[in-house]
């Protein structure tokens, strides 16, 4: 008998062995997610191997650890826990106000701050800083032509400045404010900022930001920019600043040798986008456990990605560019993410001459912004409208997406 358990035990070890050898999913199964604060989780990704190691990252990660605790703790002193209380004893000061990390394209900044904001408690927001200023500005500008009392009912002030309300009202919604592609081009832009910013401190908002720029040179050379010199001091003192530099620009080394346009619509195609997608986000298209429909707000309306993982979005040309969007909506996907995948493309003329102007649009944005394109269609790029009305105008997409294949635009930084 005891022979005989022995051979089973022996037989079961094999098996598994044998298993661990020859299965990544029983490996990624054994080795599932389950940290929940930054440090942890991103221990987990290295040994998952979606990550390497990394010195500098590691660093940062560290810091966004303190964030993380600090926020833990705002959150349950919020709850008026008894244990919460005795948790946070002694920890009333807190020592940073948030974090700004700068450095080139395809360092990690962007990843580390989405691993740090997927696992940060409580009320919290991630926004492209071109799409949240918009919404300051529309704000203000309703604020302007708002009656008294209509300021009360929505604001709870009637003054005349609308920047203290509008902080006391992110404050509430978004206790951790994280942007990405922070940049600063305009003046008015500029002038808002250190006034908001200096309120949100003021409310104990805690503020993430990323950038390619070192505090000292945003707004560099712009109208006017003595007027934003105390907003960057703001950050330098408010924020911990730290660069994020290393000889490999990640995002370029995954694409690299990858073809981004493919034709003839098919099985082929459609293998090696999902092969893309795999390398650029460690993550299968079919996997719902990491990856997962996206949605975006863009005047009032909700934009529905369906399948989107670390800052990669796949789309089909009919739901794109067959349904009523424009360039709002165009711009809000080329500022969240930095890699677009299109599905589906036909072969473009005058019959369907409204698609075709909103793929324009839709390159338009995509290039402007240094989106990285990967799609398939049904022909090559200079095919896709090659006679009729609207020929001569989409010779520019044309130009355009040949040059979105080439390394030097593979190689520019989203949204600079």
């Amino acid at each position: 008998m005891i022979l005989i358990l022995f051979l089973l035990i022996t037989e079961l070890l094999l098996y598994i062995s044998y298993q661990i050898d020859n299965n990544e999913h029983f490996i990624k199964y054994l080795m599932t997610k389950n940290s929940h604060d930054p440090k942890g989780r991103y221990i987990e990704m290295i040994n998952l191997g979606e990550l390497k190691e990394d010195a500098r990252q590691a660093e940062i990660v560290e810091i966004f650890q303190h964030l993380h605790q600090i926020l833990s703790i705002k959150n349950k002193k919020k709850e008026k826990n008894f244990f919460s209380k005795i948790f946070s004893a002694g920890k009333e000061d807190v020592d940073i106000e948030g974090l700004y990390i700068y450095g080139d394209v395809g360092r990690g900044k962007s990843m580390l701050m989405d691993l740090f904001y997927d696992l940060a408690p409580g009320q919290k927001r991630r926004v492209h800083f071109h799409a949240f200023m918009l919404e300051i500005h529309q704000e203000i500008h309703e604020w302007r032509y708002m009656k008294p009392q209509d300021r009360i009912n929505k604001f709870g002030t009637d003054i005349d400045d609308p920047i203290q309300p509008l902080a006391a009202s992110i404050a509430e919604k978004s206790p951790l404010l994280c942007f990405d592609e922070f940049q600063v081009t305009d003046v008015t832009d500029a002038i808002i900022l250190g006034r908001l910013f200096e309120a949100l401190f003021a409310r104990g908002v805690l503020l993430v930001l990323t950038s390619n720029r070192i505090p000292d040179d945003l707004y560099k050379d712009g109208l006017n920019r003595g007027l934003f010199l105390p907003t960057i001091e703001l950050i330098k003192n408010k924020l911990e600043v730290v660069e994020l530099n290393g000889p490999m620009d990640y995002r370029l080394e995954r694409m690299k040798g990858m073809e981004v346009y493919h034709f003839p619509l098919g099985e082929k195609a459609t293998k090696e986008l999902s092969n893309a997608f795999w390398r650029l986000t460690d993550h299968e298209v079919d996997d719902r456990t990491e990856v997962g429909p996206d949605t975006i707000e863009v005047q009032g309306r909700v934009l529905t990605v369906p399948v989107a993982s670390r800052g990669v979005a796949v789309v089909s040309f009919k739901k794109m560019c067959g349904a009523a969007l424009g360039s709002a909506d165009y711009l809000a996907l080329a500022w969240k993410y930095h890699t677009i995948i299109m599905v589906g493309i036909p072969i473009l003329g005058p019959e369907n001459r409204n698609e075709a102007k909103r793929f324009v649009t839709f390159i338009d944005a995509l290039y402007e912004n240094n989106v990285k394109f990967l799609c398939c269609a049904e022909v090559a790029p200079n095919e896709l409208y090659a006679e009729g009305h609207g020929h001569f105008e989409f010779q520019r997409t044309v130009s355009r997406l040949m040059e979105m294949q080439s390394k030097e635009y593979l190689a520019k930084g989203h949204a600079i």
